[in-house]
């Protein structure tokens, strides 16, 4: 592994930054194009679940096929299927069939494919990466991913000012081929043992697997505490993530800038928490960070909700997003360091589906309180909870014994 990993590394985090700048580009330009068109809310809640319901449903058969399969082709696979449906679309819109069923399926492709590669992908870097630097290439990816976060909107904005909706899809189409071909070519990977299938078992039996993936998240309790405590962070901090917009509109004014402010403060602010993390490793132990991550996001929180003035408001902002690679990072890196390889694929898999479903399940109980209750009340209160949940984090011996760095 040590031979070359910082090149593999570098393609690979190259390749992959092409693909998901396309992607995002893609993403913002149907999201304003259905905006613009139709102004509908139930059309954007329409788009919105497209784009999250088959992630979730696929991911649990993504993490088996990521743990049976060699990860760098279902990467390229799902990189594949989501260029083609781009290259499906741009060539209907050209031939005049542009019509919202269509963007509709697309959504649905792309998160299929994104409910694919992620687990692949959290799964293939500790293929290439030695164990201790994992959380400098981790907090890196982050800084990268949060880099095109800023800029993709900025792009695609100026893009479609000038340029037909079919030539952005084109674009995604370059980019991803660009990234297949980095990954498939240049990125060079260390064989990886599969497991043997279970007596009289012929093939991959997905349900079985799954259950086999589940036992060992059981069976390795700090696994099992750190996908339920991930859960809740998620669950109390939909609101700093989703509400805060309309608490702007509310409290400050309605004005776009405003708006923009505030999402370009936070991706700066991950940014700058990504370059951090990966430049300082964080604690040695790594429970410490998330706790420390936990205890300022919480703080940033319950400040949200008792500022009054818009400059202020929006540096606690930026300092929150510093805080979010500062759990994430960490909690990646303790997977990708700990989990057997065999499951590591399942168990990312698990992990990413409750994190990412905790939030909307979360905006299903605070969106409509928020219409009842005032958002700054709702801030102060998630802010309090997320900052008192680091005590579990650091209190679990378990959690403790894990997040211990690995010699």
């Amino acid at each position: 592994m040590e031979i070359n990993w910082k090149k593999n590394t570098a393609l690979f985090l190259t390749g992959q930054a092409l693909t998901l700048f396309g992607s995002m580009i893609v993403q913002y330009a149907i999201i304003w194009h259905i905006t613009l068109k139709t102004q509908s809310g139930s059309m954007m809640t329409l788009f919105t679940v497209a784009g999250f319901l088959p992630m979730f449903f696929i991911s649990p058969f993504a993490g088996i096929w990521a743990d049976r399969f060699n990860r760098k082709y279902i990467i390229n696979i799902a990189d594949g299927a989501i260029a083609l449906v781009s290259l499906i679309v741009a060539i209907f819109i050209m031939l005049g069939f542009e019509s919202f069923g269509i963007l509709l399926v697309c959504a649905v492709v792309r998160s299929l494919g994104q409910g694919v590669q992620s687990p692949a992908v959290g799964a293939f870097i500790p293929q290439i990466v030695p164990v201790e630097h994992l959380t400098k290439v981790n907090g890196l990816q982050s800084s990268i991913q949060s880099f095109i976060t800023i800029s993709s909107p900025m792009a695609s904005g100026a893009l479609m000012a000038f340029a037909p909706l079919e030539l952005l899809f084109f674009l995604d189409l370059i980019t991803a081929a660009i990234g297949i071909s980095v990954l498939f070519f240049f990125v060079k990977t260390p064989m990886l043992e599969k497991p043997e299938p279970a007596e009289g078992q012929k093939e991959i039996e997905y349900f079985h697997d799954l259950k086999e993936g589940i036992k060992y998240i059981n069976k390795q309790g700090y696994i099992l505490r750190l996908i339920v405590f991930s859960g809740i962070f998620m669950f109390f901090a939909s609101p700093s993530a989703l509400l805060t917009p309309l608490q702007v509109t509310r409290n400050f004014g309605n004005d776009v800038w405003r708006l923009t402010a505030i999402e370009m403060t936070f991706s700066i602010g991950m940014m700058a928490g990504g370059i951090l993390i990966g430049a300082w490793g964080g604690f040695k132990n790594r429970i410490f960070t998330i706790t420390f991550a936990c205890v300022i996001f919480g703080i940033g929180t319950f400040a949200l909700g008792v500022v009054h003035n818009f400059w202020i408001y929006i540096g606690i902002m930026a300092i929150i997003g510093v805080a979010m690679p500062l759990y994430n990072t960490p909690t990646m890196v303790l997977l990708q360091s700990t989990v057997d390889p065999v499951y590591m694929g399942r168990v990312l898999s698990v992990f990413m589906m409750i994190s990412s479903v905790m939030m909307p399940i979360g905006m299903l109980f605070f969106g409509p309180l928020a219409d009842k209750v005032s958002i700054d009340i709702l801030l102060i209160g998630t802010g309090i909870v997320m900052a008192l949940l680091g005590i579990p984090f650091v209190a679990s011996k378990t959690l403790r014994e894990a997040g211990r760095s690995p010699a």
